[in-house]
């Protein structure tokens, strides 16, 4: 009984602790983890909205860039730092995808916990100016008379998975490229080397409006606001090619709802404001926000969409 009694006493004790340090936070600058290097979509992102939800908070919100082994380092960094509410990762899809393509990983998944859906940036599938394809339906068909060429910006990246469903919902047949980075890939189609990529809007706009890159598709469930005379896919009659560039906040494991809960207050309110969607939207960047629930619904979505995908086209880590 004594025993029992002290263990119960123990959890209590920390329950305590937890509250009260949650009631106080924060009391210090925050660090928003971005697992890729700076100047992408993604660090972008990351950093308007901790710019926005540090004055909703109080506190100075410094986002870190710790790129490297296709956002494992960065997210692995995250997961094994203290459970306090003062770090958290600012990722992309890899975070959910890493699992699926990598033999190992050096965390669990369940050590990183959702927190929030920041943004989406939607692909937009590419050719060159004076490309014979016109549209979504024109690449198909002349993949199936000759394999094209499709960049992308690595195993597992967004990219891919766009080709990988180009290949098994609308039945091109596509040789795919890897590349390092988006950057390299639109390079790729820019030079010639490739016939097609696709990329995140933001990455995309500068050269689309420059008449650099031809545009055939959008892969959201909606047109970019940015570029609002491309179709999506599913408008062109490809029903399952959803995909998008998304950004989403997570915390390590063991964070205190309390602080969890507020962190995505902040957020919320920082993407639905007028301010912040004034910088976003024109970048082809769509806030998202929400409930944590919602995004542990998305992020479920996600891996039940893409898991087979993956599988089906035996992805593998390069």
């Amino acid at each position: 009984m004594k025993i029992a009694f002290r263990a119960a006493l123990t959890t209590a004790l920390l329950a305590a602790a937890a509250f009260a340090h949650a009631d106080t936070w924060p009391s210090r600058p925050i660090h928003f983890v971005v697992p890729f290097g700076p100047g992408g979509a993604n660090d972008l992102v990351a950093r308007y909205v901790a710019e926005a939800a540090s004055k909703e908070l109080g506190q100075p919100i410094i986002v870190d860039n710790k790129p490297g082994a296709g956002s494992v380092i960065g997210a692995e960094y995250v997961a094994r730092a203290a459970a306090d509410g003062y770090t958290f990762l600012a990722p992309a899809a890899g975070v959910i995808t890493n699992g699926m393509i990598k033999k190992s990983m050096p965390y669990k998944e369940d050590a990183l916990v959702p927190v929030a859906l920041l943004a989406v940036s939607p692909s937009v599938i590419v050719v060159s100016p004076d490309s014979p394809i016109k549209d979504l339906k024109g690449l198909v068909e002349a993949s199936r008379k000759k394999p094209l060429a499709f960049s992308t910006a690595g195993t597992g990246s967004t990219p891919h998975f766009v080709a990988e469903l180009l290949k098994l919902k609308g039945g091109a047949r596509l040789e795919i490229i890897p590349y390092k980075s988006g950057s390299e890939g639109i390079v790729a189609v820019l030079g010639k080397q490739v016939e097609a990529t696709s990329e995140a809007s933001p990455v995309v706009l500068p050269q689309i409006t420059g008449g650099k890159l031809r545009p055939l598709a959008s892969t959201w469930s909606r047109r970019v606001a940015a570029l609002q005379d491309i179709p999506t896919a599913e408008e062109l009659g490809f029903k399952d090619l959803v995909i998008g560039h998304w950004s989403g906040l997570f915390a390590p494991k063991g964070t205190p709802d309390a602080i969890l809960d507020r962190m995505n207050a902040a957020v919320d309110k920082a993407l639905k404001s007028s301010e912040l969607r004034a910088k976003l939207i024109p970048q082809g960047i769509d806030p998202q926000g929400g409930s944590r629930e919602d995004f542990r619904r998305f992020l479920a979505q996600e891996k039940a969409r893409l898991g087979p995908v993956a599988k089906a086209a035996n992805m593998q880590a390069d």
